[in-house]
């Protein structure tokens, strides 16, 4: 097995449809666990699995013990700020869509 990571020769239109499949499947997943338990909680064990494989990921490009301390801060910096973006991101596009009749359901109030 290489080193060289999986997506080290795909363009960035490429990487876009790997991160878009690998999201859907996992919402797919979430949708599921819908059906069993409350959004709220499927939500909070969805972030806990991203956080849990996230250190994971860190940890496996530490060669060390100190490596791994010394890259733990900017790894919390990068992924609470990408979660960020991503969520305002969405959180904007769920709100553009508010207006299509499609998501009413969604909407306990509507905005003005």
């Amino acid at each position: 097995m290489s080193d060289e990571p999986a997506d080290a020769q795909l363009s960035e239109d490429e990487v876009d449809a790997q991160l878009r499949e690998i999201a859907d499947q996992f919402i797919d997943l979430a949708n599921q666990q819908g059906q069993r338990f409350h959004k709220e909680n499927v939500s909070q064990g969805m972030m806990y699995g991203a956080a849990r494989f996230n250190a994971f990921v860190v940890a496996s490009h530490a060669e060390d013990i100190g490596a791994y301390d010394q890259d733990r801060d900017r790894a919390i910096e990068y992924f609470v700020e990408q979660y960020r973006q991503m969520l305002i991101s969405n959180l904007d596009d769920y709100r553009a869509s508010f207006e299509d009749l499609k998501y009413a359901h969604l909407m306990t109030h509507r905005p003005n």
